[in-house]
């Protein structure tokens, strides 16, 4: 990787040649002493060097390393944690992590899983001896060299007789690859817990695949504490030997002296025709593919449902706490700082029509910022001085150069889609309003106008006041403003109407000007709650009653000339609109309850068993059953239905007949809903951490994945991470109100920090 021209070239005498990587925390970089030694040099991020306890976390880690050494493990050279961004070189090893190694070339066997074994063992003996528990022993945490492994990050791990700064409920660690004591209290820690990571990380190596593997942190979690681990890919001896290192309790699992001689035993030096250590080599995982279908249009995302699933109170609690870090994990980190399935990497543009990335505006470089940061104009000051706003309802939609966010506590703001600069934040709340009683929806953008719901109630606790609020799209400075009631019908932007309720009184405005156009009556019942959807061109009010139990359902397709409205009925449930097909309204119909403990587990995802197909005109309903009971963020892209489950799992059917397409497996967490480019040929997701995946609409192979880029993550069911193509770039927006730009093409690139 290529340095920035924000990088340091060089560092207390070493010189800085080249990026290594960069993730959450830090950048690495290789360095180069005066007598030509070659050293890896990690400096932390600029926002973690102000944090005390992350600063004492990188002083401990210091000392730790320190304090080894051996033969497997790289030793520090020099170091300043004290510095205003504090750093820490370390010996170089030209090798790739193991993780990286397994992805590319498959499992190990023979001699190499042998040196591998033998390595660990010495280099936990070394780390033990000199008092520290490593805590994080996973295969990012190995680098592959020719003489043998060597053992590197020392973040988390702590000396054996001092406490470790972990506050009591807070894990650290990466599931796959902790102990139960791990999960249960990270205090009580011991070199036993090494000695189980290190036959989590050998049945990795020797299969691909971890004994403990799942589709979830959270089951992951509890397969950890709870079931037998699964290593029939593994050969005997080896087998038996990994299963007792994998043992619940750590005084049940061997000492590092007897597991040298039993590897010693178990792996000798491979000689002709002996049979090899792994009795079942997988494949590496791949989407699976049925009869695919052409998607070329942009996407429609589902209605969420307003039901919310119970949670699992005692299992919940502790997983939810034990996963926190896995969001940020990625077991197969490319050196750009992006991910790719095997033999896939992001592509060049091309000027040619058949290039997959569309080209980018003139001078445009990626970026990050934050909605709540400070702006250039209107209300210049950050917004995120007060805590507990990250996280809250954020509402956002793109313009034609720019994003536009409000939200609850959030005055509108404008995000510039070049540069990430905020160029306005608008000034609209009333005096004395308090900010938790102020709440903004942006509408949509229309002819150099911004729409905006704007909600406040009265610090004297009176009635709350609504309002949509035209405002000029490049200052921020107010057009026009009226009041109205939208305690059970929702304003909206649709086509070139703004639809603006008084009960269930609609008068339909001119987006410019504010004057009315015509007026019109929904006919539906006064408990129904309707919003505005725009389907083939019309728009149409979806009304359903919430408080019924047989959560009724109607929409009323609207004439755009004059707001006449014709009844377009529904069949009772909890029906999700999800777009239209062939002029066919979409509805998909959720579980009643949770069916299996996968169900509970994923508590924020919506169970979907059929689509139903409706003829507005008609009322002829057809209903086509999903194989396997979808899950997550639903939806239509170009005809083609794509599920995005909380797992990282994606899925697309064909809504015409319920038939599944494909299937494909990221490393994504809570993922938002699918969203594609303007030709529908890739389609993008991210998780809550700001991490993006693109994927081939047709066969859902899976193109890459980059690093995570929101600042905090927040689990969170009401504000999904969005992804918005913007032109031949993306922006992104994650629940911690982090946005930022990304090419396609090179999704490695490090943002600029706004």
């Amino acid at each position: 990787m290529s340095l920035h021209k924000d990088d340091p070239r060089t560092l207390d005498g070493y010189r800085i040649v080249d990026r290594l990587g960069s993730g959450g925390m830090g950048v690495v970089y290789l360095g180069r002493s005066r007598s030509g030694r070659e050293v890896a040099v990690k400096v932390v991020h600029a926002q973690y060097a102000q944090d005390d306890v992350f600063r004492a976390r990188f002083r401990q880690e210091i000392e730790a390393v320190r304090k080894v050494s051996g033969a497997f493990t790289a030793p520090v050279v020099g170091a300043d944690p004290e510095a205003s961004r504090p750093w820490m070189a370390t010996q170089y090893v030209p090798g790739p992590a193991l993780s990286a190694l397994i992805h590319d070339t498959g499992p190990l066997k023979g001699a190499r899983l042998r040196l591998l074994a033998l390595g660990l063992v010495e280099a936990l003996r070394d780390i033990h001896r000199a008092g520290v528990v490593h805590r994080d022993l996973k295969p990012g945490n190995v680098l592959m060299a020719e003489d043998g492994p060597r053992v590197i990050d020392f973040g988390i791990s702590r000396a054996t007789e001092n406490l470790p700064l972990t506050e009591t409920g807070h894990v650290i660690g990466t599931p796959p690859f902790m102990s139960p004591e791990q999960f249960e209290d990270a205090r009580s820690v011991g070199p036993a817990s090494d000695v189980f990571s290190l036959g989590a990380l050998l049945v990795f190596a020797a299969t691909g695949s971890g004994p403990f593997d799942a589709d979830s942190p959270y089951t992951t979690a509890y397969r950890v504490m709870h079931e037998e681990p699964s290593v029939d890919a593994v050969a005997e001896p080896l087998r038996s030997l990994l299963i007792r290192c994998l043992a619940k309790k750590a005084g049940d699992r061997p000492g590092l002296e007897e597991l040298g001689r039993e590897f010693a035993e178990t792996l000798p030096e491979p000689a002709a025709g002996d049979p090899e250590t792994v009795a079942l080599r997988l494949p590496p995982a791949a989407p699976t593919r049925e009869e695919p279908t052409q998607a070329a249009a942009a996407p429609c995302p589902a209605r969420r449902s307003r039901r919310r699933w119970p949670l699992l109170a005692a299992t919940a609690t502790v997983l939810a706490a034990a996963v926190g870090a896995y969001f940020l994990f990625d077991p197969f980190h490319r050196p750009d700082g992006s991910t790719a399935s095997k033999g896939s990497t992001p592509s060049d543009r091309a000027s040619s029509g058949t290039a997959r990335w569309d080209p980018l505006p003139a001078g445009w470089k990626p970026w990050r910022t934050s909605v709540f940061g400070a702006a250039l104009s209107g209300v210049t000051r950050p917004m995120n001085e007060e805590a507990g706003y990250a996280g809250k309802t954020l509402s956002c939609a793109m313009g034609e150069d720019a994003l536009y966010c409000g939200g609850a506590g959030l005055f509108p703001v404008r995000v510039d889609g070049a540069t990430g600069r905020l160029a306005w934040r608008a000034d609209s709340v009333p005096s004395g309003v308090a900010r938790e009683n102020y709440d903004s929806t942006v509408l949509g953008e229309y002819d150099g106008v911004l729409l905006v719901r704007q909600s406040v109630v009265s610090s004297s606790g009176g009635p709350r006041a609504a309002k949509v609020l035209a405002l000029d799209s490049g200052t921020g400075e107010l057009l026009w403003s009226r009041t109205m009631n939208d305690e059970t019908v929702q304003p909206a932007l649709v086509g070139d109407l703004l639809l603006v309720p008084d009960g269930k009184r609609v008068t339909a405005r001119d987006p410019r000007k504010g004057t009315a156009r015509w007026t019109t009556v929904l006919p539906a019942e006064p408990a129904y709650y309707c919003n505005f959807l725009e389907i083939g061109g019309l728009p149409y009010a979806d009304c359903s009653d919430q408080a019924s139990s047989a959560r009724r359902t109607v929409f009323y397709a609207m004439t755009p000339a004059d707001g006449t409205t014709r009844k377009v009925s529904v069949p009772d449930g909890d029906l999700a609109y999800v777009g239209d097909v062939d002029g066919d309204l979409a509805f998909l119909d959720s579980a009643d309850q949770a069916e299996s403990v996968e169900d509970l587990v994923y508590a924020e995802d919506s169970v979907y068993t059929e689509v139903l197909l409706i003829d507005p005109r008609t009322g002829t309903v057809r209903r086509k059953s999903l194989p396997g009971s979808s899950r997550g963020e639903a939806t239509l892209v170009g005809g083609v239905l794509c599920f995005a489950s909380s797992n990282g799992r994606v899925t697309a059917h064909d809504p015409a007949t319920g038939r599944k397409l494909w299937e494909t497996t990221t490393t994504l967490q809570q993922p938002g809903p699918p969203f594609s480019d303007k030709r529908g040929r890739t389609l993008y997701t991210a998780s809550a951490s700001g991490r993006v995946a693109a994927l081939d609409t047709t066969t859902g192979h899976l193109l890459w994945e980059s690093p995570a880029r929101a600042e905090q993550v927040i689990r969170t069911s009401f504000h999904p991470t969005q992804v918005y193509p913007d032109g031949g770039s993306l922006t992104v927006l994650s629940p911690d109100g982090t946005v930022f730009a990304l090419d396609p093409a090179h999704p490695g690139q490090e943002p600029l920090s706004g």
